[in-house]
């Protein structure tokens, strides 16, 4: 059995906090405003999950009301939620992202960005497609405001 996922997070840039997408420390002025990391990617990755087995969302499973979620390491996130997924008894298929940034330029970034996350979901790397994208200086991403990520995963369910 095939089910399909799909996911969105967008955060606002703010100045005093890291850059931090898809796992990766990236060189910029400012970062993502959130209550954990703020990594968009990944944030994106974990909800296309949730969603392929009707699992709720991000949200639900860690709220922003709770403190042990503040400046969590969104790693640690996507890996208990892939844990949820094979307890379920499926794997993923694959997953195609978008991070969607006026700047910096993510294009240097997305090697690493496919190691860290190949590796907790235990995917190999043709499994992941990682596209960056920028607004054309349209809207609040464009205009150098916020950066934002959608990911569609499939998975499949293991044969017994």
């Amino acid at each position: 059995m095939f089910r399909i996922g799909n996911g969105y997070d967008i955060h606002k840039l703010t100045e005093g906090r890291d850059l931090i997408i898809g796992g990766v420390k990236i060189t910029h002025e400012k970062g993502l405003l959130g209550h954990s990391d703020a990594d968009v990617l990944i944030h994106a990755i974990i909800d296309s999950l949730l969603g392929a087995l009707a699992l709720n969302d991000i949200g639900t499973l860690f709220p922003d009301t709770d403190a042990k979620y503040k400046n969590a390491d969104s790693t640690v996130l996507l890996k208990h939620v892939y844990d949820l997924i094979k307890g379920k008894g499926y794997v993923v298929g694959n997953i195609d992202c978008n991070i969607i940034a006026q700047q910096p330029k993510m294009m240097p970034y997305i090697p690493k960005m496919k190691e860290i996350l190949c590796k907790i979901l235990e995917i190999d790397y043709n499994q992941l497609s990682i596209k960056a994208k920028t607004k054309e200086k349209m809207d609040a991403v464009g205009q150098g405001l916020a950066i934002e990520s959608n990911a569609c995963t499939l998975i499949i369910k293991k044969s017994l």
